[in-house]
């Protein structure tokens, strides 16, 4: 594929509220990186808001002093739409489901997806478990039932269980009425 020339641009770019990030994940006000880098605490207020640029060598003070590299203020983070109607059609087993994953394949930290489950649909007849250290089930619409060897869940729109994700389990539900759910896996369950 060719690439496409870019122009140049002279249009500034936003950091500030990356730089009052990295600030507030070393814990440390205002007042605190003024002292530590000599730029006043005003200076540092207007570069957090985008309302001026530091100098470079303003710049490399302040990442020295909130221990973040240049280069990952400016870093174009990696973002990921996925449309419901292209999420990809997935099976993990069970009766009356249609299951979509609604992350991206290539995502490792967690997946999510996203199960409509028709009138007394059902999970696997003997319980299973998940390769994710966390699973999380969350009912977006209807009623459902989540089953693990010493407990039983009932669970309506709204309400949330989160377990162990080796944790041996099933489902089903109950109603005659479709339930909608959101399986949320971290990190994302092997050969997902």
């Amino acid at each position: 594929m060719k690439a496409l020339p870019v122009e140049p641009s002279n249009a500034p770019v936003a950091i500030g509220s990356r730089i009052r990030a990295a600030r507030q994940a070393q814990r440390m006000t205002i007042e605190q990186v003024a002292a530590a880098t000599g730029l006043t605490k005003g200076f540092l207020s207007r570069v957090e808001r985008d309302l001026t640029s530091p100098s470079v060598a303003s710049l490399v003070t302040l990442c020295q002093v909130l221990s973040v590299s240049i280069g990952d203020l400016f870093l174009v983070p990696e973002t990921h739409l996925t449309r419901l109607g292209e999420a990809p059609h997935i099976s993990l087993g069970g009766e009356g489901i249609n299951e979509r994953l609604i992350t991206a394949r290539s995502e490792r930290r967690l997946q999510m997806i996203r199960a409509v489950i028709a009138p007394h649909g059902r999970g696997e007849a003997e319980l299973y478990s998940v390769d994710c250290e966390v699973e999380t089930l969350h009912v977006i619409a209807g009623s459902f039932v989540l089953i693990f060897s010493n407990d039983r869940y009932e669970l309506e729109a709204g309400d949330t269980v989160t377990f162990p994700g080796r944790e041996p389990h099933t489902w089903f539900n109950p109603t005659g009425v479709e339930a909608t759910v959101l399986w949320t896996l971290v990190p994302a369950a092997s050969g997902g």
